[in-house]
């Protein structure tokens, strides 16, 4: 399937975008209106499975590409992080607010929770970006591919962890990986390679999540989003990120997240060799941020970018031109699928 087939679902904000190529033209459509969606995550063994977290609403599923929704459980309950193990897809974990982890090994029938990950919250940890009462909590959940019993968690603010058993138990923090977690990712084939991007920068890991560290050359101190590696090669990787606030000159808010002043790029790595800050047709600097980078798992060098103004940008040589998708999601403020 080529990028002109492809369906598009985001999470805009204020709802559930999805836009589809029918009779040779574009069409947007928007659900789930009211509904305050805090992940959005696709089956890896099956892509017309999706699968949202919600605030409020538990999880919901859809099996046929986003067209219709049904409700999975943990209503009440605030999910922030979803994983299907990619070995086995009746396996899901979900992390949740304030912290703590949720598995169900019959596809969502049922839901038990893994007590260990309540107990490994500090005293200190706190998430300034979900008032009220800034409490921490799960932002990202990533399984091997080569073992599911190795999983990676990240905590928004306070830690990122490693449990080799299925979650029943956690490591303490991994040092060299950045405690302000916001995006979390093993590469899709490889179990070795791992990928975090966080409010501190970027960080990587080739011992499946073992041992971690910051490559910085090429890259200034930045506030790292949205990790994605290219599906043939993980030695190429790529960070969406934008400047730090200047507390010096009244900044006190990521630009990130200010529309139209957010001063993003996207960079890519190569291996060794430092950082590149990719251009070849994006905006420069970008007004509007890049949360969500996605990757096609069938193509090699296939690269989407989700801008906060619902423009979406693709580029099939691995970043090197770009080019705007004829259509517009109006927000993507969460994540973005390619199905």
């Amino acid at each position: 399937m080529n990028k002109k087939e492809k369906i598009f679902i985001a999470a805009t904000g204020h709802s559930l975008a999805r836009a589809e190529k029918v009779d040779g033209q574009w069409v947007v459509t928007h659900g789930q209106e009211g509904i305050k969606i805090n992940c959005l995550v696709k089956d890896p063994n099956n892509r017309q499975i999706i699968f949202l977290g919600t605030q409020h609403n538990g999880i919901l599923v859809s099996k046929n590409s986003g067209k219709n929704w049904t409700s999975l459980g943990l209503k009440g309950i605030p999910v922030k992080a979803i994983a299907v193990d990619p070995n086995n897809s009746q396996t899901i974990y979900a992390g949740c607010k304030p912290v703590s982890l949720f598995v169900s090994h019959d596809g969502g029938a049922s839901w038990q929770e893994l007590e260990n990950m309540r107990k490994t919250k500090k005293f200190w940890w706190f998430s300034p970006a979900d008032p009220p009462g800034m409490a921490p909590y799960v932002s990202s959940l990533t399984i091997s591919p080569e073992d599911s019993n190795v999983i990676l968690a990240g905590i928004e603010v306070g830690a990122v962890m490693r449990s080799a058993d299925g979650g029943k138990t956690w490591s303490k923090h991994l040092r060299g990986s950045d405690r302000d977690c916001h995006s979390l990712k093993f590469h899709s084939k490889s179990g070795e390679w791992a990928y975090q991007g966080g409010g501190g920068g970027v960080s990587f890991s080739k011992t499946g999540g073992k041992k971690w560290r910051k490559p910085k050359a090429g890259l200034a101190p930045k506030y790292g989003w949205m990790v994605a590696a290219d599906p043939e090669h993980p030695e190429i990787w790529y960070l969406s990120a934008s400047d730090r606030p200047n507390i010096l000159k009244g900044q006190t808010h990521p630009l990130a997240h200010i529309d139209g002043q957010a001063q993003g790029h996207i960079y890519r790595k190569k291996g060794d060799e430092p950082w590149e800050q990719l251009s070849g047709g994006l905006p420069e600097p970008l007004d509007y941020f890049a949360f969500d980078l996605a990757i096609d798992p069938d193509q090699t060098g296939h690269l989407y970018a989700g801008l906060a103004d619902g423009d979406v940008w693709f580029s099939e040589d691995y970043g090197d031109q770009w080019e705007k998708m004829p259509f517009n999601l109006g927000g993507i403020h969460h994540e973005m699928l390619v199905l």
